[in-house]
């Protein structure tokens, strides 16, 4: 538990007490009082004995109040609390005790201790010190009447400090209830203020009961959540009935501890939405935990998700359709053109007799047309399947090298007639991987064909086919002309191409797209490195590679290795 009392060399409770000047000065008035009291007697009545002594040594402690205008403290008003417990006892030994002449000053710890409490918890406390140096007075008192130590009784001393201690306690009454007065008007001031700035908010704050009943309300309310129905019908009634479930688990959520949020249409304007926050905060006064609710408007912000929801479903249909059209189009494309091929190659053969060399030369351009026309129905009927995610890959164990080299023999004539190097190196012994056989060739093929049609004459592409590891990994690097670092980062979406317009009316843009999408159904990846003016290497990595066992030790036992607790 968290004391109410500061540790003593911190300030006073109350920093800034509007009743310090008032307290110092209750001080200075005893002090001077005392003081007048005593040279009085001494001069007027001749009293010089131990009354006199008595009646100095009850000046000190409101000396020692004057230091409270610049030092102020719990410990320092303890101090002098205690400064007037030992003026009283001294009082009371050089008065005559109970029946004394300095007999009234005894009830000046409890007069200070009233004056000195500050806050609520420290007054009580104080007040109860001063009784108890009070009570100390009243024993030394006691004793010192016992021992006989009782000076001449003087009736004018003891009517004199008896005046003086009951103006004192009475004064003191007064600067202690002048002080709490004080305090609860700050107090008041305080709350007031705090007040005025929850009404002048912009949105509307609510102090809710765990049951989800308003207590108070501050700031503007929203349009769609007037205040009256809130506290004749309660929160839940304003709540429209399909989100008053939402709204109950966010109050419980938020009486655990935990800061909440929900947004609801209120029962009378289903058009509109209002956000609620909710945090707890415990009350000591109320016997149990209440809730701190905001409310806010945000239809502007509902309709803008909601316009956003139905774009975003228009544009996955529009793009659903787009590639079911593609896909359909792609499809009824390729038969009749499969025809054009085959009569266009019969023609350029000359299988059915002797032909003109123009129309020749025209069947062999039909040919080359049509191959790649078909190359690009192909190519769009693939990334339709998979964007459609129909497309469905047949893994098998195979070598890697075998579709590989079929891309390369495919694609050398090509580098051939353009005088471009193509060399393979592929490892001597079989590398055996799960793939699917076409997707594998496709990649390939697609990287050979970009590297060849993008190298210029007398450069070179290197075909490199390795396992690391668990990985294939397949490197395609030629000297062509290299892609520009903007353009990297647009290369692997599909239709997007590299390079000036000559470069782009080379290709579709759907090879690299193409290869990156079949080596992430493989759960691998495509990545390019690439230098303007030298060249660019394409790696696929495919997690596909069989593991290598160990060689079997002499006497023909195979090392079968344990398998990872994982993979157990």
């Amino acid at each position: 538990m968290t004391p109410d009392v500061a540790p003593l060399d911190r300030k006073a409770p109350d920093d800034g007490d509007p009743a310090l000047p008032g307290l110092a000065a209750w001080h200075a008035g005893w002090a001077v009082a005392v003081a007048v009291l005593a040279l009085g007697l001494r001069w007027l009545g001749g009293e010089g004995g131990p009354a006199f002594w008595g009646l100095l040594a009850s000046a000190v402690p409101g000396l020692m109040g004057l230091t409270l205008l610049w030092r102020d403290g719990q410990g320092h008003r303890l101090l002098i609390l205690g400064v007037w417990t030992a003026a009283a006892v001294v009082a009371a030994l050089l008065g005559g005790g109970l029946g004394g002449d300095l007999a009234g000053l005894m009830v000046m710890p409890v007069a200070a201790g009233l004056s000195l409490g500050g806050g609520r918890g420290f007054g009580a406390r104080m007040a109860a010190m001063g009784a108890a140096g009070s009570a100390l007075a009243v024993i030394v008192g006691l004793g010192a009447a016992v021992y006989g130590v009782s000076p001449d009784p003087s009736p004018l001393v003891a009517a004199g400090a008896g005046l003086i201690a009951l103006s004192a306690f009475v004064l003191s009454l007064r600067l202690g209830w002048r002080a709490r007065e004080v305090r609860l008007t700050s107090a008041r001031g305080g709350v007031r203020r705090a007040e005025a700035v929850l009404a002048g908010q912009p949105g509307l704050t609510l102090i809710l009961d765990p049951a989800g009943k308003p207590l108070a309300a501050y700031g503007a309310a929203p349009a769609a959540l007037p205040i009256e129905p809130l506290f004749e019908s309660g929160l839940f009634a304003a709540v429209h009935a399909p989100d008053r479930t939402a709204v109950v688990a966010a109050i419980d959520r938020a009486l655990t501890g935990t800061a909440a949020a929900v947004r609801f249409a209120p029962r009378m304007a289903l058009d509109r939405r209002v956000t609620l926050l909710l945090r707890r905060f415990d009350d000591p006064g109320a016997g149990g935990p209440r809730l701190i609710a905001q409310a806010f408007e945000t239809t502007a912000d509902h309709a803008r998700e909601v316009a956003l929801d139905a774009a975003r479903a228009e544009a996955e249909a529009q793009n659903r359709a787009k590639s079911r059209f593609l896909a359909n189009m792609s499809h009824e494309l390729r038969t009749p053109l499969n025809a054009v091929l085959g009569f266009a190659d019969i023609m350029r053969q000359r299988l059915f007799g002797p032909l003109p060399d123009r129309y020749a030369d025209y069947a062999a351009s039909i040919h080359e047309a049509g191959a790649h026309l078909l190359d690009l129905i192909n190519d769009v009927l693939d990334v339709s399947k998979i964007e459609a995610q129909k497309y469905q890959l047949n893994p098998e164990v195979l070598d890697a090298r075998d579709p590989v080299a079929a891309a390369m023999a495919l694609v050398r004539p090509l580098a051939d007639d353009k005088g471009v190097s193509l060399t393979g190196v592929l490892p001597p012994e079989p590398l055996t991987v799960t793939a699917d056989r076409r997707a594998l060739k496709q990649m390939a093929l697609n990287l050979l064909s970009n590297a060849v049609k993008f190298t210029p004459p007398e450069g070179s592409v290197t075909v490199t086919l390795g396992a690391i590891g668990p990985y294939l990994e397949l490197v395609v690097a030629d000297t062509g002309s290299g892609i520009a670092p903007e353009d990297l980062k647009r290369l692997g979406r599909p239709f997007e191409q590299a390079g000036d317009g000559d470069q782009r009316a080379r290709g579709t843009g759907l090879g690299l797209s193409l290869v990156r999408a079949l080596a992430e159904l493989h759960g691998g990846r495509l990545t390019l490195d690439s230098t303007l003016g030298e060249g660019t290497a394409a790696t696929v990595r495919l997690p596909v590679a069989a593991p290598v066992s160990a060689p079997a030790p002499d006497g023909g036992a195979e090392i079968i290795p344990m398998p990872s607790r994982a993979d157990r």
